[in-house]
Formats: structure tokens, sequence, C-alpha cells
């Protein structure tokens, strides 16, 4: 149930709109933090006098965002309604704590994400995308997909935000003819821009430039001073598409254990969202498959390689009678043969142990020739 708040409320929540409280800004309005007795911390939406022609539009507005429930969207608690087509208009929605995408890939206050925080943000954006174009009848555009409405909540999972813009979708396999091109300059979809046709894949197109950016960490359009500003699909396509990463990937990524393969398979699935015909590109469902049956199977690969190096290592002891033995090589009198050093693992028995070894791993037990026994009861002979 949606909460109904006093304008009075979200001025004193917001120190009457003061800048200090300010969190965002857009082409709907202004964004601001708040502290409201009773229901916390809150994003409280400021629209533009002229985002809504009139009261009605308004009135839509909240009963469109307020049918959204997912967890990768951000929630509407509520709003606030002026007097008359002048009065103020303001939505609430829950607080999300963590900045933006956009803060990461442009690394504000020294952010930055692992390549598997990464993954994990685009799928959960992708799911919350996807729930506006399937999970709800009549589908949602969002039409103003970009990094900075992907928010990062308390636990890292990406929650899409500013619904200002939203439209309801188009009819079985019809278009919305859309009269203003709405939006931001990078992210919009050059076929939208061009036909006025308003599709799910106009939000897919924008999703894919996300992409790219989490691959690189650049800004959507470069601009060098003596040098033409240049899109990152045009800087990003030709390293992609021959199938190599080395030249765009984002140089912190390069600082710690990367999975350089899985950041390929994102940069190329953005590359399909970008497809220059609309119907070309992958639904915001098909997005989030690929990519979570890829992150599945890179992490497969990690446990897999896990799971040999702990295999070399229990094959590397034996154990005889509860004495767990970690073998090595040694010489005595020019003679080389197998030994082992000795933690006893049995508090009955007497043992040795050696310090330089601490043999917590655990292993299959296997038996020990005659011989070996003998060599190692000269051992302890010899070390008595």
């Amino acid at each position: 149930m949606l909460k109904t708040f006093q304008l009075e409320q979200l001025q004193k929540a917001t120190n009457n709109f003061c800048q200090d409280c300010l969190v965002g800004s857009g082409a709907f309005g202004n964004v601001y933090r708040g502290t409201v007795d009773g229901e916390g911390t809150l994003a409280i939406k400021k629209a533009h006098t002229e985002s809504y022609t009139s009261t009605e539009d308004f009135e839509n507005e909240i009963r469109l965002v307020s049918k959204v429930k997912h967890k990768n969207l951000v929630s509407l608690v509520g709003f606030c309604q002026g007097a008359g087509s002048k009065g103020a208009k303001i939505l609430v929605y829950e607080y999300v704590p963590n900045g933006s995408l956009l803060d990461y890939i442009m690394g504000r206050g020294g952010r930055s994400l692992t390549w598997r925080q990464r993954v994990t943000l685009a799928i959960g954006a992708a799911k919350g995308i996807a729930h506006l174009h399937e999970g709800i009848k009549p589908s949602i555009i969002h039409r103003d997909i970009k990094p900075s409405n992907i928010l990062v909540g308390e636990k890292f999972e990406a929650k899409v935000s500013d619904f200002g813009l939203v439209k309801s979708g188009p009819i079985e396999d019809q278009s919305h003819v859309s009269s203003q091109i709405k939006g931001t300059p990078g992210y919009l979809d050059p076929a939208y821009c061009s036909s006025l046709q308003l599709t799910p894949f106009t939000d897919v197109y924008s999703y894919g430039v996300i992409l790219l950016q989490l691959v690189a960490a650049r800004p959507v359009v470069q601009k060098t001073r003596g040098h033409p500003s240049y899109h990152i699909i045009d800087w990003a396509r030709p390293s992609l598409e021959r199938g190599s990463i080395d030249e765009i990937i984002d140089a912190n990524l390069l600082m710690e254990e990367c999975n350089m393969e899985m950041m390929l398979k994102m940069g190329q699935l953005g590359l399909k969202c970008v497809a220059k015909v609309p119907k070309e590109r992958p639904t915001m469902t098909k997005v989030w498959q690929e990519l979570e049956a890829a992150l599945f199977s890179a992490e497969s690969v990690e446990r897999g390689c896990h799971l040999m190096k702990q295999l070399d290592y229990s094959q590397s002891s034996v154990s005889i009678d509860g004495i767990r033995l970690q073998k090595f090589y040694m010489d005595i009198d020019g003679l080389s043969f197998g030994s082992a050093k000795l933690r006893c693992l049995d508090t009955c028995t007497t043992g040795f142990e050696d310090d330089s070894y601490d043999l917590t791993g655990t292993s299959e037990e296997t038996s020990m020739s005659r011989n070996e026994e003998l060599t190692l009861q000269h051992i302890i002979s010899v070390k008595v």
C-alpha cells in the first residue's frame, strides 16, 4: 500500500530540498536523500514543473510504477501531490545506499569492482529490466537505461531506478510510437531516434552500452583534446569482433585475478545488444540467461582447479597406523630414497613432528610396502 506524504514532511526531511541533500538529477527531476520520521531514509524525487502536462499524467504514472515489484527494481514507497497542475509532484522511493553503477565505472572515490561483481550487477540489472518488459502487463519500457540509473544495494545487488520516463509497452508485437524522443545521449538507440518506434529493444540497446562500460570502465563518449570524440561502441567493436579484450579491458581488473574469458563474453554480448537492427538484438531475458550460464561455467572451472590442487596435496601423503606422513626425498650416505616427516594424529601414539611442516590436510590412506616400513624405522632411529 502506497503512503501519501505531506509536502511539509518532505521539506523537513530534505531541509527544504537543499543542495546538501541532493543525490542525483535528470530529465525528470531532482532526487534528494531525506529521513522521514517513522520511515527511515528515503529517496525523494521532485519532478520538474514541465515533467507532467497534467495531474492525470502524474496519477497514471503512480498507478503504473506502483505495480512494479522486483528485487532488482527500486520500490516506490509513496507520493506527494500538490493542488492543481502546478502543484508539487513528488515520488518517494526506497533509498539505495551504495551509489550508482556510474560511480564504480568512473572510479569515483577510488571505487572499483571485481570481475565477478561486474557480472553479478549486470545480471541483476538485466533481470530487473526483463521484469519490466515481460513480468507485468501492460509491459513497461524504461527509456532511460544508463549507469546512473542502476543503483548498488546494501548487498551489492543491482536495482534499476528512475521510472520517470517509463511508458506502457507495445501490445503484442506492436511498437509504441513516441511523439518526443526522451533519454540520455550516448545511450539512445539510433533506431528509436530515426523511427520514433519505441520497443523493448530500445532498452536492450542502452543496456548493451553499459555492458561495454563494465568491461572497459570508460565514459560512453570519449572526448580528447585535439581529437574527434568517439563512442565506446566504435572503440570496443574491433577488439571484441576479433576475440580480443586485452586492449580494452579496465586496467584495474589486471591488478587482480580476473577471468578474461568471462569479460570477453560480456563484451561480445554487449555488441549483440547494440545490433543495428532492433529485432536482431536478444531479449533482456535471453541476456541475463546467457550471462548467468557463462558465470556458472566460469565458477565451475575455478572450483575444478581448486579441487585438483587439493587432490595433488592429498596424494602427496600416506598413512600408517594413524600416523600421517608427508613424503619427501633425502639422501643418506649417498643413497637417495623416499622418506617421510611425521606428525602424530593419535595422541596415544609416539611420533615425531618437524616444525617446518604443518600437515592439516586430509588424504586417502594408502598402504606401505615392507621396504617402506623398514626405511621408516631406519629414519626414526637416525632422528633419535
